[in-house]
């Protein structure tokens, strides 16, 4: 069976609009946050599964019934580049989801300037360039970029300086792009999730020497359904800022 989103455009299918999934692009998707989105968005969506281990990525699309890789090293011009090139999108893009992170922990005594470059590549870089590539297919969709932020990325601890700085810059990049693509009708979501678990949150507390506690935590579903909420949102309104906490 041919997959909607990946057939030839045609003047039927065009008239068929109304039945053609939109069409998602998720980075970080194999694992925590972005694999909880493609779960909150398969049924009615066809989903890019980006990552940067062809097995895991290819692991994950066998599992949705509307999914193809996008296999690429984000910190890699070339490698991004090339992907976007082979993504075939004849009605553009219309989501495009920024879950791919990494967290850099330490106090700014010890950290080398290599963990401060690794934080910004991964965390504000990356995004920077994917969504340049990607903005002609959104535009063309009219689509909504989703970056998944934190909360840090409203305030900053000590240890935690060099992520927190990533996600106030990351903050401050999606409030630029917010504007300059408001009249080209693109969306510009900023989801901040307190402590989530993950494996991140796993990989944190052991830097802060301190249990981890699921039960204490949000599940990346509810993240996942705050990203749905912006994606699904009516083309009349966007929704610009979310926090989303702990009870």
């Amino acid at each position: 069976m041919t997959d909607p989103a990946l057939a030839p455009s045609s003047p039927a299918a065009d008239a068929a609009g109304a039945a053609r999934r939109p069409t998602v692009l998720v980075t970080g998707a194999t694992r925590g946050i972005g694999r909880a989105v493609l779960e909150e968005l398969a049924a009615d969506h066809h989903l890019i599964v980006g990552g940067r281990d062809a097995e895991a990525v290819a692991a994950v699309v066998a599992e949705l019934p509307s999914a193809q890789p996008f296999v690429a090293e984000l910190t890699d011009a070339e490698q991004i580049a090339a992907a976007v090139d082979a993504l075939r999108l004849p009605h553009g893009l219309d989501g495009l989801v920024h879950s791919a992170g990494v967290l850099v922990s330490g106090r700014l005594e010890d950290l080398e300037p290599a963990a401060w470059e690794r934080s910004f590549a991964i965390n504000v870089t990356a995004v920077a360039a994917l969504t340049r590539l990607l903005l002609p297919a959104l535009r063309t969709a009219r689509g909504t970029v989703v970056t998944i932020n934190s909360g840090n990325g409203f305030t900053a601890k000590a240890g935690g300086g060099a992520y927190a700085a990533s996600k106030f810059a990351l903050r401050a990049l999606t409030d630029a792009l917010r504007e300059e693509e408001r009249a080209a009708g693109v969306r510009v979501t900023s989801v901040h999730p307190g402590r989530v678990a993950t494996d991140m949150q796993r990989e944190l507390r052991n830097f802060e020497q301190g249990e981890y506690r699921e039960q204490d935590y949000v599940a990346p579903s509810t993240v996942a359904a705050t990203v749905g909420l912006a994606l699904r949102m009516g083309d009349e309104a966007s929704l610009d800022v979310l926090s989303v906490r702990p009870r």
